[in-house]
């Protein structure tokens, strides 16, 4: 393993005050949620109540190193939330969900991920709280009506087609806030390939930084899936990665800029291939690239996406202006300072 970058990269904004005296995140010992919270914290907000499901993983480490003001399970929510005990939030970060993109149940999803946030909408709305939550990239399909989201009335919406039963327990909330009219009065964070610290509970869903770089060290090799189309050869499959610090570091831009509302693709703007990301893990740990090319499940391989790539042009507009972190200082930073230590975001030393 090479020596380590002097300090974890920083995160865009840190420092610049915030507009929040208190803040309710969902999910918020989860992956997007956790690092919501550490960069709230590194922002001056530590009056943050955090909502999630615990369960029996190590979720739990992703809270140990944040400063908040109070934790609850999410069954407790809306019982607490509607009495008035959990008191006034002036910003609502919802990025509670199932977010597997294999979960067969659709009944489960569209009560976790679709009831659960109009529920939320319902009560921030007409208390004029500000409304943030995670939609989904995977709204989008196979990308063929495109991926505008300046496209945002019901009518384009219902012209996307999601791929699985969690990109559509998404777009059923999209629809609905653009039904209703109050999707202007809220934001949606549509999220591609995010990847990076404390999304080590995620199991199979982890990411593919997380999964390859155990890989190496038991095997000292990486596995691609095969490409099961001509258009593309093994491992030129394309996504947008975007390294979680930029993701929270744009959701927190969007829930502090009053002018916007609607629909938002958050991602790096940049299609890499796979061939790309696990070219640049073999880089941060030292490694000479070996990898394997394996069959991709038949199961997935009518819902796999082979090009994802976010157009930001609608972000950039509400001044968003720091570039993305590029894939491989973004791998360097996840490897080094995170996954060969085993820490989680708020394990690094204060000056970091």
């Amino acid at each position: 393993m090479p020596d380590p970058a002097p300090a974890p990269l920083a995160v865009p904004g840190d420092g610049t005050p915030l507009p929040f005296s208190r803040v309710l995140v969902t999910g918020g010992a989860g992956f997007i949620g956790s690092a919501l919270v550490w960069a709230l914290n590194r922002r001056g907000v530590e009056r943050v109540v955090v909502v999630d499901r615990l369960g029996t993983d190590e979720k739990w480490r992703n809270l140990a190193p944040l400063a908040f003001e109070d934790y609850l399970e999410a069954d407790d929510l809306l019982p607490r939330l509607g009495s008035g005990a959990l008191g006034e939030f002036d910003c609502v970060l919802h990025m509670g969900a199932c977010s597997a993109t294999t979960e067969r149940d659709a009944s489960y999803l569209a009560r976790n991920n679709f009831e659960l946030t109009k529920a939320l909408a319902e009560w921030c709305v007409p208390r004029h709280v500000r409304f943030v939550y995670a939609s989904s990239a995977a709204t989008y399909g196979d990308g063929a009506a495109g991926m505008d989201d300046r496209k945002e009335s019901s009518a384009a919406l219902l012209r996307l087609r999601p791929l699985n039963a969690y990109g559509y327990s998404k777009q059923l909330f999209d629809l609905w806030a653009a039904r209703h009219g109050v999707l202007s009065r809220m934001v949606g964070c549509k999220f591609f390939n995010v990847f990076g610290p404390n999304e080590a509970h995620k199991g199979d869903m982890r990411s593919l930084v997380d999964k390859a770089y155990r890989q190496v060290l038991e095997t000292g090799e990486v596995r691609l899936f095969r490409s099961h189309r001509p258009d593309y050869a093994d491992g030129e499959q394309r996504r947008d990665f975007l390294y979680v610090k930029d993701c929270v570091a744009m959701t927190l831009h969007l829930a502090a800029t009053s002018a916007a509302a609607g629909l938002y693709n958050l991602g790096s703007g940049v299609a890499s291939t796979w061939l790309d990301l696990a070219g640049a893990l073999f880089a941060a740990m030292g490694r000479e690239p070996r990898i394997t090319f394996v069959d991709m499940p038949e199961s997935i391989r009518a819902r796999y996406q082979y090009h994802t790539q976010a157009d930001v042009a609608k972000l950039r507009a509400t001044g968003y202006a720091a570039p993305a972190t590029p894939l491989a200082d973004a791998v360097a930073d996840y490897v080094r300072h995170y996954l060969a230590p085993d820490h989680r975001l708020g394990d690094e030393s204060p000056s970091a």
